[in-house]
C-alpha cells in the first residue's frame, strides 16, 4: 500500500499536475494540504473517474485539506474537537479517514507567522488539541499515522542552515516540544530518504533559487503509531515534483506499507 502526503499549495493551480502524479506514482492514498477552495470547487469528478474517492474538509481562502483515496474511505472525521479556532474562526486544517487496513489523519498546522505574534500561540494550542484528537488512534493496534505539513522543522538537521532561521518560527524549542509531546502520544517520526543531496527536505521557498540551491527544510511529515512504523518497506521524497513549471514549493513526502 502507498501512502503519501502533499501539501499542493493550491489544487486549482496543481490538478494537471495532481493528476499525473497519482497515476503515475501509484498512490493509493494521498493526505493533501492547502487545497484553497471550497468544498463544492473540488475535482471530486476527475479524481472519480481515475478511481479514487475524497473526502473533504474546506472553505475556500488559504487552508483546506483532504484525504484521496483508492483504497476505501469511511469514518471520515472533519476538523479536531477541542479546535481553538484562530480570531474567532475554526479553520479546516485537519481531517481523517479509515482508508481500508490503515487510519490516517491529514493535517495542515498552523504556521505561526512570528514568535510574539498571536498566530504563533494559535499554533502550540492546534497541537495540544491534535495530541488529545489522535491519541486514541495512536494507541491502537491498527496502522495509524498523522501526515501532513507540520510547519516545524524536527531537528537542526532538518534546514538548510540553523543560524538562517535564528529568533524565527518552524525551529524554535516551544514548537519542537509540541511534536515532541505528540510522539508521546505513541507515535514516530518516518523519516524517508532523499532522493537527491544528503537530507530530506520536503520544502522549498519560490524565492532566491532557493531550490536549485537545496536551502530547504523538512516540515512535511509522517508521524505513525507501533503498527504503522512496523509495515514501513520504504519512504522517500518525491523531490522530482518540486521540479519545473508551475509546481508546488513542497514535494509528495511517500510512504510504501506492507499490509
Amino acid at each position: 500500500m502507498r501512502i503519501a502526503t502533499w501539501n499542493v499549495n493550491s489544487i486549482t493551480a496543481r490538478l494537471p499536475r495532481l493528476l499525473a502524479w497519482l497515476e503515475s506514482s501509484g498512490t493509493d492514498v494521498l493526505c493533501l494540504q492547502e487545497a484553497k477552495l471550497a468544498e463544492a470547487q473540488f475535482p471530486f469528478d476527475a479524481l472519480r473517474e481515475r478511481g479514487y474517492e475524497a473526502a473533504v474538509h474546506a472553505t475556500g481562502r488559504w487552508n483546506g485539506v483532504a484525504v484521496i483515496s483508492r483504497a476505501g474511505l469511511d469514518d471520515v472525521v472533519k476538523g479536531l474537537p477541542g479546535d481553538p479556532g484562530y480570531d474567532g474562526v475554526v479553520e479546516p486544517r485537519a481531517i481523517s479517514a479509515t482508508c481500508g487496513p490503515v487510519r490516517v489523519w491529514s493535517v495542515y498546522v498552523p504556521n505561526g507567522r512570528e514568535v510574539d505574534h498571536a498566530h504563533y500561540a494559535y499554533k502550540l494550542q492546534w497541537f495540544e488539541a491534535l495530541k488529545a484528537a489522535v491519541a486514541g488512534d495512536a494507541a491502537g493496534s491498527r496502522p495509524f499515522a498523522v501526515l501532513g505539513d507540520y510547519n516545524v522543522a524536527p531537528t537542526d538537521d532538518d534546514v538548510f542552515d540553523v543560524a538562517a532561521f535564528e529568533g524565527l518560527t518552524h525551529v524554535t524549542p516551544a514548537e519542537r516540544a509540541a511534536l515532541a509531546s505528540l510522539r508521546e502520544a505513541g507515535l514516530s517520526d518516518v523519516v524517508p530518504r532523499p532522493l537527491k543531496y544528503d537530507h530530506p527536505f520536503t520544502y522549498w521557498d519560490y524565492r532566491q533559487l532557493a531550490f536549485p540551491k537545496n536551502r530547504g527544510m523538512r516540515i512535511d511529515l509522517v508521524y505513525g503509531n507501533a503498527p504503522f512504523a512496523q509495515a514501513v518497506k520504504d519512504a522517500y521524497v518525491d523531490r522530482e515534483e518540486r521540479k519545473g513549471k508551475g509546481a508546488s514549493d513542497h514535494a509528495p513526502v511517500v510512504v510504501d506499507l506492507d499490509v
